[in-house]
């Protein structure tokens, strides 16, 4: 019998709960869509007729439950960014947005938090923004709620509210690319896995974030998210 090589220590496997359920969703990779609203997009100073979708990735341990955050270090300038999640439980390379739709598991809220002026210093300097994207608690998420428990998903309105006030709103269906779409397209790059997570994009209205904010994140049929900043 061969023995299997023992851990130094014990991993770490980050993790969400579901909806309903006494089971957890384990986190493997975050891939996350740049500038898939048209709004945003033009807010960024981009063209959204032109651009194909591009991705980015967080760290799997960046994704926190936590009501309260405390202010990350070595900002001055927070920006929320409040997104539909998509949770794969299926993988697979090279496919087509029919076969795509077929690796969702379910849906939740998530929040990509970013340190902009770090990732403005690092865009100017020609230097990798990853540590402007994947920090602590960078990536509040919602429970993931099962696809078939999910009505009218194209329809449902995205939102934040900062301190009660709304800040972002827009609905699914203004998504440049759709969900099987940038799937399908993310999938001729890489091999996607169970457990990977797709954050899809933001509305307009991006902006700071401050101590002492309370930002409530929703997504109609989805999921809720409050977070408090220390």
């Amino acid at each position: 019998m061969i023995e299997r090589p023992s851990f130094l220590f014990p991993p770490s496997i980050p993790a969400l709960p579901i909806d309903g359920q006494n089971v957890q969703f384990p986190v493997g990779r975050i891939w996350c869509v740049g500038r898939n609203y048209a709004e945003h997009s033009r807010e960024m100073g981009s063209d959204p007729e032109r651009n194909p979708p591009f991705f980015f990735t967080k760290p799997a341990d960046s994704v926190t439950t936590l009501a309260v955050l405390p202010f990350p270090p070595q900002t001055q300038k927070l920006h929320y960014e409040v997104e539909l999640v998509v949770a794969l439980n299926a993988g697979g390379a090279n496919l087509t947005p029919e076969e795509s739709q077929k690796l969702i598991y379910g849906y939740a809220v998530g929040l990509d938090m970013t340190r902009r002026d770090m990732q403005e210093e690092a865009k100017k300097n020609r230097h990798p923004w990853s540590l402007s994207k994947g920090f602590d608690n960078a990536c509040p998420i919602s429970a993931i709620r099962p696809a078939g428990l999910v009505e009218g998903l194209e329809h449902s309105l995205l939102s934040l509210k900062v301190n009660g006030v709304v800040r972002q709103s827009g609905h699914i269906s203004d998504m440049i690319w759709s969900i099987p779409e940038m799937i399908s397209v993310l999938s001729h790059s890489v091999t996607l896995r169970a457990g990977d997570l797709i954050m899809t994009g933001t509305p307009a209205g991006v902006s700071q974030v401050h101590a002492h904010d309370v930002l409530e994140a929703s997504c109609e049929n989805v999921g809720q998210l409050t977070v408090r900043y220390q």
